[in-house]
């Protein structure tokens, strides 16, 4: 089973991956969400691990637009926590660190840190790809902060675990197909629509939710490609589109919007 994940080898989408389908499975590196969603429609992966929320950063609005965009199912769902390890080379200490290098939100989520220790910091493209330029550099003086599974991949040293400022760090993954499922309860259903633009639309949307007694986990709007100031809104609702309460729901929906798309129901994350 091969999956595509965003980042190189050691990135916490890889970590996602292998603990949401195992160990055994084959990981396909891409270079960009792009490429990731490609990589599942056009068959070169089963699967797709794709971040969709992170519990400090918010939503990962390109994603929740790459769904729009492509014909794949939400499979499934993975909760990560991202636990921050700054990874240096082979025998260097603290003490030799003057510069941290890492993706932006990674040195964000580290700020009180870096700042204690009194480090210059330096943005990349990638958290596992800061360990991999580190270990290509060799530089002594230079660390990363990228996921314990980048230090192991590019073999190098570990020199504090969670240093993160916030550990209630979690990112919410989709897993991505070109087909549905039919999932077991409990689960969640993922859907797309858009309204005309009147008074009262969105509420008499959500309403159909409420007067069944189903519970909304996610709401999210994104303005509507080539038309200004219009919306799509991506809602996530605990139940399944196969059973009753949620056909209703979503029949009931479909006379209120002007389009409306489902994503798929999937087992929920624990």
């Amino acid at each position: 089973m091969r999956i595509a994940f965003q980042g190189e080898p050691g990135a916490y989408s890889e970590a996602a991956a292998i603990e949401h389908f195992g160990a055994e499975i084959e990981t396909l590196p891409c270079e960009s969400f792009d490429a990731l969603f490609a990589a599942v429609a056009s068959q070169h992966a089963d699967f797709g691990m794709a971040p969709i929320e992170n519990s400090l950063a918010g939503s990962i609005h390109q994603n929740y637009d790459l769904l729009a965009r492509h014909e794949l199912h939400i499979v499934g769902e993975h909760v990560l926590r991202v636990e921050h390890c700054l990874i240096g080379a082979p025998e260097t200490t603290l003490n030799d660190i003057r510069l941290v290098i890492s993706h932006p939100q990674a040195l964000a989520q580290c700020d009180q840190f870096i700042r204690a220790h009194g480090w210059k910091r330096e943005v990349v493209y990638d958290t596992a790809g800061s360990v991999k330029m580190l270990r290509a550099s060799g530089a002594r003086d230079t660390a990363a902060i990228a996921s314990a599974r980048a230090a192991q991949v590019y073999a190098m040293q570990i020199l504090q675990r969670n240093v993160e400022d916030n550990p209630q760090n979690y990112t919410r993954f989709l897993a991505l197909a070109r087909g549905p499922v039919e999932p077991t309860p409990p689960c969640k259903t993922s859907i797309a629509f858009t309204l005309r633009n009147a008074p009262g639309a969105l509420f008499k949307a959500l309403s159909v939710f409420a007067l069944r007694d189903i519970d909304l986990t996610k709401v999210e709007s994104r303005p509507l490609p080539g038309t200004p100031w219009d919306y799509i809104f991506y809602v996530d609702f605990a139940s399944s589109a196969h059973v009753e309460r949620g056909k209703r729901a979503l029949d009931n929906l479909s006379e209120i919007t002007t389009t409306l798309r489902v994503f798929g129901s999937y087992p929920r994350a624990k």
